[in-house]
């Protein structure tokens, strides 16, 4: 009975020295998220590209090898933001974040009305005035209703090998996120 005692009040014990541990360091990473690392890249409604090694920002990279990624941070609170590229590489996909990490909407080429990239993120308020008169320019757009203010826009490029770089290079060089 000593015994089970002693291993119940050794695992409390355990646990609670993990948890002050945990709570001391949440600090530091809290600093290190994507969202911090990205305010301190770029400015909001401009793309910044993300590197394809760990080393360069200390973890924030392309995930994938034969992908390129780029990334703009957006507010939407005063108007909504419009991720366009006229470029058409062999594939891409583009994800809306918001302020936590979490996906709101996915899209790519193959699901994109003529295959290039023109995706609107607005606010519940600005779909409706969208709604009520839709811009010509907007016409082939894809319109995402978001319902946080902040968020990320992250896009992905196909590149197969180190040859398809001028074509990866073109489409993030001419790639815009731009508030409409």
């Amino acid at each position: 009975m000593l015994r089970l005692v002693y291993v119940i009040l050794s695992g409390l014990i355990g646990a609670a020295i993990v948890h002050i541990a945990i709570l001391l360091l949440l600090p530091a990473y809290a600093e290190r998220d994507a969202w911090s690392r990205l305010e301190q890249a770029g400015a909001p409604n401009s793309f910044v590209r993300l590197p394809e090694t760990a080393s360069a920002t200390r973890g924030a990279r392309a995930p994938d090898p034969f992908m390129a990624a780029g990334a703009c941070r957006f507010d939407i609170s005063e108007s909504g933001v419009r991720v366009l590229a006229p470029e058409k590489p062999l594939f891409w996909s583009v994800s809306v974040y918001n302020r936590w990490g979490h996906n709101i909407y996915s899209l790519n080429d193959r699901t994109a009305s003529n295959g290039l990239l023109d995706l609107v993120v607005v606010s519940p308020d600005q779909m409706i005035d969208l709604r009520k008169d839709l811009p010509e320019n907007l016409e082939g757009a894809v319109i995402v209703e978001v319902e946080e203010d902040i968020g990320i826009v992250v896009v992905r490029v196909f590149r197969p090998d180190a040859s398809f770089a001028p074509l990866v290079d073109g489409f993030f060089d001419t790639a815009r996120c731009e508030p409409i």
